[in-house]
Protein backbone atom coordinates (compact mmCIF):
# COMPACT_ATOMS: atom_id res chain seq x y z
CA UNK A 1 0.00 0.00 0.00
CA UNK A 2 1.31 3.37 -0.92
CA UNK A 3 1.58 5.78 1.64
CA UNK A 4 2.88 8.62 -0.42
CA UNK A 5 2.04 9.22 -4.15
CA UNK A 6 3.63 12.18 -6.50
CA UNK A 7 3.03 13.25 -10.11
CA UNK A 8 5.91 14.37 -11.89
CA UNK A 9 6.79 15.36 -15.40
CA UNK A 10 8.75 17.59 -18.34
CA UNK A 11 7.34 20.72 -19.29
CA UNK A 12 5.08 20.72 -22.76
CA UNK A 13 7.18 20.76 -25.61
CA UNK A 14 8.60 24.80 -25.63
CA UNK A 15 9.62 26.95 -28.85
CA UNK A 16 13.40 25.66 -28.91
CA UNK A 17 12.45 21.97 -28.20
CA UNK A 18 10.96 22.51 -31.89
CA UNK A 19 13.87 24.02 -33.03
CA UNK A 20 16.22 21.00 -31.63
CA UNK A 21 18.14 23.47 -29.86
CA UNK A 22 19.56 23.84 -26.29
CA UNK A 23 17.50 25.70 -24.41
CA UNK A 24 18.46 25.21 -20.87
CA UNK A 25 18.25 28.25 -18.78
CA UNK A 26 16.58 30.77 -22.16
CA UNK A 27 13.36 31.46 -20.94
CA UNK A 28 10.91 30.92 -23.92
CA UNK A 29 7.45 29.63 -23.51
CA UNK A 30 5.26 26.60 -24.85
CA UNK A 31 4.79 26.09 -28.36
CA UNK A 32 1.72 25.72 -30.08
CA UNK A 33 2.09 21.99 -29.34
CA UNK A 34 3.49 22.34 -26.45
CA UNK A 35 0.24 24.11 -25.37
CA UNK A 36 -2.04 21.16 -26.19
CA UNK A 37 0.57 18.31 -24.47
CA UNK A 38 0.07 20.56 -21.12
CA UNK A 39 -3.75 20.74 -22.02
CA UNK A 40 -4.16 16.76 -22.41
CA UNK A 41 -1.96 16.10 -19.66
CA UNK A 42 -4.51 18.33 -17.54
CA UNK A 43 -7.91 16.15 -19.10
CA UNK A 44 -5.95 13.10 -18.36
CA UNK A 45 -4.93 13.35 -15.09
CA UNK A 46 -8.52 14.30 -14.16
CA UNK A 47 -10.20 11.60 -15.89
CA UNK A 48 -8.00 9.63 -13.41
CA UNK A 49 -9.14 11.32 -10.67
CA UNK A 50 -5.78 13.29 -9.47
CA UNK A 51 -6.32 16.30 -7.06
CA UNK A 52 -2.68 18.04 -6.17
CA UNK A 53 -2.93 19.99 -3.07
CA UNK A 54 0.67 21.59 -4.00
CA UNK A 55 2.64 22.02 -7.05
CA UNK A 56 6.19 22.84 -7.72
CA UNK A 57 7.68 24.36 -10.63
CA UNK A 58 11.36 26.07 -11.51
CA UNK A 59 11.74 29.99 -12.39
CA UNK A 60 11.33 29.24 -15.99
CA UNK A 61 8.37 29.93 -17.82
CA UNK A 62 7.58 26.81 -19.83
CA UNK A 63 7.48 24.81 -16.51
CA UNK A 64 5.12 27.30 -14.84
CA UNK A 65 3.17 27.77 -17.73
CA UNK A 66 2.56 24.13 -18.13
CA UNK A 67 1.54 23.80 -14.46
CA UNK A 68 -0.98 26.88 -14.93
CA UNK A 69 -2.61 24.90 -18.26
CA UNK A 70 -2.55 21.02 -16.52
CA UNK A 71 -4.51 23.49 -12.95
CA UNK A 72 -7.09 25.00 -15.61
CA UNK A 73 -7.95 21.70 -17.61
CA UNK A 74 -8.40 19.87 -14.00
CA UNK A 75 -10.74 22.61 -12.37
CA UNK A 76 -7.83 23.04 -9.48
CA UNK A 77 -6.54 26.73 -10.49
CA UNK A 78 -6.56 27.62 -6.60
CA UNK A 79 -3.75 25.18 -5.24
CA UNK A 80 -0.82 27.33 -4.69
CA UNK A 81 2.31 26.56 -7.08
CA UNK A 82 6.07 27.33 -5.53
CA UNK A 83 8.77 27.56 -8.05
CA UNK A 84 12.58 27.43 -7.33
CA UNK A 85 15.46 27.88 -9.32
CA UNK A 86 16.46 24.26 -8.27
CA UNK A 87 14.12 22.84 -10.25
CA UNK A 88 15.34 24.56 -13.27
CA UNK A 89 16.83 22.93 -16.50
CA UNK A 90 20.52 21.34 -16.77
CA UNK A 91 22.24 24.28 -17.46
CA UNK A 92 24.19 23.33 -21.10
CA UNK A 93 26.20 26.07 -20.93
CA UNK A 94 28.54 27.17 -23.99
CA UNK A 95 25.67 24.21 -25.72
CA UNK A 96 23.15 27.05 -24.96
CA UNK A 97 21.27 28.03 -28.64
CA UNK A 98 23.04 25.56 -30.43
CA UNK A 99 21.00 22.93 -32.82
CA UNK A 100 21.58 19.03 -31.76
CA UNK A 101 21.20 17.95 -34.77
CA UNK A 102 24.19 19.99 -36.26
CA UNK A 103 26.34 19.45 -33.24
CA UNK A 104 26.17 15.47 -33.85
CA UNK A 105 27.39 16.11 -37.45
CA UNK A 106 30.17 17.97 -36.16
CA UNK A 107 31.09 16.27 -32.94
CA UNK A 108 29.55 12.76 -33.33
CA UNK A 109 26.51 11.63 -32.26
CA UNK A 110 27.86 9.36 -29.39
CA UNK A 111 29.59 13.08 -28.12
CA UNK A 112 26.33 14.74 -28.27
CA UNK A 113 24.44 11.86 -25.89
CA UNK A 114 27.11 11.72 -23.27
CA UNK A 115 26.28 15.80 -23.10
CA UNK A 116 23.07 15.45 -23.15
CA UNK A 117 22.41 11.98 -20.92
CA UNK A 118 25.52 11.30 -19.34
CA UNK A 119 25.64 11.62 -15.22
CA UNK A 120 29.20 13.49 -14.88
CA UNK A 121 30.08 15.19 -17.93
CA UNK A 122 29.75 18.63 -18.22
CA UNK A 123 29.65 20.71 -21.36
CA UNK A 124 32.22 23.42 -21.98
CA UNK A 125 30.60 26.76 -19.27
CA UNK A 126 28.84 29.72 -20.65
CA UNK A 127 31.13 32.84 -21.41
CA UNK A 128 30.40 36.50 -21.10
CA UNK A 129 30.47 36.53 -24.59
CA UNK A 130 28.44 34.02 -25.13
CA UNK A 131 24.95 35.60 -26.85
CA UNK A 132 22.51 34.69 -24.11
CA UNK A 133 24.86 35.34 -21.03
CA UNK A 134 23.24 38.92 -20.55
CA UNK A 135 19.44 37.66 -21.19
CA UNK A 136 20.25 34.57 -18.45
CA UNK A 137 22.42 36.45 -15.64
CA UNK A 138 20.84 40.00 -15.90
CA UNK A 139 17.30 38.26 -15.51
CA UNK A 140 15.25 39.05 -12.23
CA UNK A 141 14.22 36.13 -10.85
CA UNK A 142 17.70 34.80 -10.05
CA UNK A 143 17.81 38.11 -7.87
CA UNK A 144 15.15 36.56 -6.00
CA UNK A 145 17.20 33.13 -5.60
CA UNK A 146 18.58 31.48 -2.39
CA UNK A 147 22.48 31.64 -3.44
CA UNK A 148 23.90 34.80 -5.04
CA UNK A 149 24.53 35.35 -8.80
CA UNK A 150 27.80 34.66 -8.84
CA UNK A 151 27.24 31.41 -7.08
CA UNK A 152 25.00 30.32 -9.84
CA UNK A 153 26.32 27.72 -12.04
CA UNK A 154 27.81 28.81 -15.67
CA UNK A 155 27.43 25.08 -17.03
CA UNK A 156 25.93 21.32 -15.22
CA UNK A 157 26.56 18.10 -15.37
CA UNK A 158 23.32 15.65 -14.31
CA UNK A 159 24.89 14.95 -11.41
CA UNK A 160 25.69 19.08 -10.58
CA UNK A 161 21.63 19.33 -11.24
CA UNK A 162 21.13 16.81 -8.81
CA UNK A 163 23.40 18.34 -6.21
CA UNK A 164 21.44 21.43 -6.20
CA UNK A 165 18.17 20.28 -6.61
CA UNK A 166 18.51 17.78 -3.21
CA UNK A 167 18.11 20.38 -0.89
CA UNK A 168 15.28 21.87 -2.26
CA UNK A 169 13.99 17.89 -2.45
CA UNK A 170 14.65 17.20 1.68
CA UNK A 171 13.84 20.48 2.62
CA UNK A 172 10.82 22.21 0.61
CA UNK A 173 8.92 18.79 -1.19
CA UNK A 174 9.56 16.10 1.33
CA UNK A 175 7.88 17.68 4.33
CA UNK A 176 4.92 18.75 2.02
CA UNK A 177 4.29 14.90 1.22
CA UNK A 178 5.36 13.40 4.57
CA UNK A 179 2.10 15.52 5.46
CA UNK A 180 0.12 13.92 3.28
CA UNK A 181 -0.32 16.26 0.80
CA UNK A 182 -0.86 15.22 -3.45
CA UNK A 183 2.17 16.82 -4.92
CA UNK A 184 2.77 17.46 -8.52
CA UNK A 185 6.21 18.81 -10.07
CA UNK A 186 6.33 20.20 -13.16
CA UNK A 187 9.91 20.43 -14.47
CA UNK A 188 12.15 19.80 -17.09
CA UNK A 189 14.22 16.70 -18.77
CA UNK A 190 16.87 16.92 -16.64
CA UNK A 191 15.80 18.17 -13.26
CA UNK A 192 12.86 15.35 -13.40
CA UNK A 193 15.58 12.86 -14.10
CA UNK A 194 18.26 13.61 -11.59
CA UNK A 195 14.87 12.86 -9.14
CA UNK A 196 14.09 9.90 -10.80
CA UNK A 197 17.45 8.96 -10.24
CA UNK A 198 17.68 9.70 -6.49
CA UNK A 199 14.37 8.26 -5.64
CA UNK A 200 14.49 5.06 -7.93
CA UNK A 201 18.29 4.64 -6.87
CA UNK A 202 18.84 4.66 -10.74
CA UNK A 203 22.92 3.63 -11.20
CA UNK A 204 24.65 6.39 -12.84
CA UNK A 205 25.40 4.08 -15.82
CA UNK A 206 21.55 3.44 -16.53
CA UNK A 207 20.45 7.03 -15.90
CA UNK A 208 22.13 7.32 -19.77
CA UNK A 209 18.86 5.78 -21.10
CA UNK A 210 16.52 7.36 -19.22
CA UNK A 211 14.67 9.26 -21.69
CA UNK A 212 11.65 11.48 -20.50
CA UNK A 213 8.96 12.56 -23.59
CA UNK A 214 7.11 16.31 -22.61
CA UNK A 215 4.21 16.73 -21.40
CA UNK A 216 3.77 12.98 -20.06
CA UNK A 217 2.65 12.47 -16.26
CA UNK A 218 4.91 10.01 -13.96
CA UNK A 219 3.41 8.49 -11.49
CA UNK A 220 5.18 7.36 -8.41
CA UNK A 221 4.04 5.35 -5.36
CA UNK A 222 6.72 5.98 -2.24
CA UNK A 223 6.53 3.69 0.93
CA UNK A 224 6.76 5.82 4.53
CA UNK A 225 10.95 5.88 3.84
CA UNK A 226 9.96 7.55 0.43
CA UNK A 227 11.64 3.98 -1.33
CA UNK A 228 9.49 3.40 -4.51
CA UNK A 229 6.92 0.70 -4.34
CA UNK A 230 7.65 -0.01 -8.27
CA UNK A 231 8.93 1.54 -11.27
CA UNK A 232 7.76 4.94 -12.57
CA UNK A 233 4.62 4.77 -14.47
CA UNK A 234 4.00 7.06 -17.36
CA UNK A 235 0.45 7.93 -17.73
CA UNK A 236 -1.29 7.45 -21.02
CA UNK A 237 -1.16 5.95 -24.51
CA UNK A 238 1.72 3.60 -23.86
CA UNK A 239 2.44 3.60 -28.13
CA UNK A 240 2.39 7.16 -28.60
CA UNK A 241 4.60 7.98 -25.41
CA UNK A 242 6.98 5.77 -26.90
CA UNK A 243 7.04 7.21 -29.88
CA UNK A 244 7.82 10.37 -28.48
CA UNK A 245 10.43 8.81 -26.24
CA UNK A 246 12.42 8.23 -29.68
CA UNK A 247 11.58 11.77 -31.36
CA UNK A 248 13.56 12.71 -28.18
CA UNK A 249 16.40 10.47 -28.39
CA UNK A 250 16.42 11.45 -32.23
CA UNK A 251 16.80 14.77 -31.35
CA UNK A 252 20.31 14.41 -30.88
CA UNK A 253 20.93 12.13 -34.10
CA UNK A 254 22.25 13.78 -37.66
CA UNK A 255 19.51 14.47 -39.78
CA UNK A 256 19.30 11.89 -43.00
CA UNK A 257 18.84 13.80 -45.84
CA UNK A 258 15.88 13.03 -48.17
CA UNK A 259 16.89 11.87 -51.60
Amino acid sequence: MAKYRLVLLRHGEGAWTKENRFCSWVDQKLSSDGIKEAQNCGKHLKALGFEFDLVFTSVLSRSIQTAWLILEEMGQEWVPIQSSWRLNERHYGALIGLNRAEMALNHGEEQVKIWRRSYDVTPPPISESHPYYEEIYNDRRYKCSDVSQDNLPKAESLKDVLDRLLPYWNEKIVPELKSGKMILISAHGNSSRALLKHVEGISDEDIINVTLPTGVPIFLELDENLQPLGPHQFLGDQEAIQAAIKKVEDQGKVKSVEK
